[in-house]
């Protein structure tokens, strides 16, 4: 009888982020695991594999694409306003309890997830950018699964959305190599990062080395990527003021333009034995990011309950300069050249060199497109 594997295995091209070992071996370089993988074995992502001494992965379909606001992803100083058409595959590096696209990430390792081999879909890199401009998109976004792990499905994608004058973006874990950055970055432009927790303990907890994703964030900024961090907030696991103060510190130490996300947990999948992060945590926990002295701090997850830290200030004068409502933006008065029309200051980002033509006031909800 067939398995899944078998299914998604007929899916996949011969890898490019790899190395070749002695006796028909392997080493994936595609995430921070680096992978040792023996002929016949799979890697710790289930998705890339070794046949016959070669490194097998993904390439070819969907389980999910959908016409984004940019941020969703969340991407606040990202070409606000705009739409990213985001896709995503099967599979990821990280195992985590609450993950909210479990059906997506765990595929091969849990049972409960095989329903996420219906999403699949065949496509071609052509394919998806045609449906980008059919949608107006002016990004593409590799999401929903650990994009990682893709690298070489995402990397034939991008080739073709630069061609068309889009950008591309990464939404992950961080977990990277050197080798993986080095492949990616001719084709990325943003990276968005999620900072889980400051104890590597709890990092193991959910399959990564914390090292790893500190490297990470100090490796897609120095390489000149526009890097946002996300933090999530899980009720007795990283919302201690201590842990808060010491991811925000570091995201500072990096460089204090770096926007910092602090995000509402809700419960779902094998974490229900808590309850959903208040937005008093939630805004503690914004306040911990400026005192760390973050320049931008954004609150997710609790919209209408956090305004300020919705908004997108002006860290010299304090003039808003964004006005966002969740996905929404009413108000935009940056110029083109991202500055304050008040002090004249530049903010830290990629803007619209048009934003008169940026939607404001719109209801801006994803749209499913396949």
């Amino acid at each position: 009888m067939a398995t899944i594997g078998d299914y998604l295995d007929r899916m996949t091209i011969e890898g490019e982020l790899v190395e070749n070992l002695e006796g028909g071996s392997v080493r994936c370089l595609a995430c921070g695991h680096r992978c040792l993988i023996r002929e016949g074995r799979r890697g710790v992502c289930q998705v890339r594999f070794n046949r016959q001494g070669k490194l097998y992965v993904p390439w070819g379909y969907v389980a999910g694409l959908q016409a984004d606001p940019i941020e969703k992803k969340p991407l606040y100083h990202f070409l606000p306003g705009s739409v990213a058409l985001t896709f995503g595959m099967l599979g990821c590096d990280f195992h985590c309890d609450y993950c909210q696209n479990h059906l997506s990430s765990q595929v091969m390792r849990d049972p409960a997830a095989d329903i996420a081999v219906s999403w699949v879909k065949k496509v071609t890199p052509e394919q998806i950018i045609a449906i980008a401009r059919q949608n107006g998109a002016d990004v593409i976004a590799s999401s929903y699964n650990e994009p990682l792990i893709t690298s070489e499905w995402a990397v034939s994608i991008f080739k073709l959305a630069l061609q068309a004058g889009m950008k591309c973006v990464y939404i992950s874990n961080g977990n990277l190599t050197t080798e993986a950055l080095d492949y990616l970055r001719p084709y990325l432009s943003g990276y968005k990062i999620d900072l889980k927790s400051m104890q590597d303990r709890h990092y193991r907890q959910l399959g990564g080395v914390l090292n790893n994703i500190l490297d990470g964030i100090r490796q897609a900024y120095q390489s000149g990527l526009w890097v946002e961090v996300v933090t999530l907030v899980v009720p007795e696991f990283n919302d201690s003021t201590d842990e808060l103060m010491d991811a925000a510190r570091f995201i500072a130490s990096v460089s204090p333009d770096i926007p910092w996300h602090v995000t509402a947990f809700h419960p779902d999948y094998k974490m229900r034995d808590r309850a959903a992060t208040t937005s008093e945590t939630i805004i503690k926990a914004a306040e911990i990011g400026q005192e760390a002295g973050l320049k931008y701090v954004y609150a997710g997850n609790v919209p209408g309950r956090a305004a300020q830290y919705e908004n997108t200030v002006c860290p010299q004068c304090q003039t808003t300069l964004i006005e966002r409502n969740g996905f929404s933006i009413s108000q935009y008065k940056l110029s083109a050249q991202g500055c304050c029309p008040r002090c004249g200051a530049e903010l830290a980002g990629v803007w619209s060199e048009h934003p008169e033509k940026i939607n404001l006031g719109a209801s801006r909800m994803p749209r499913w497109v396949v």
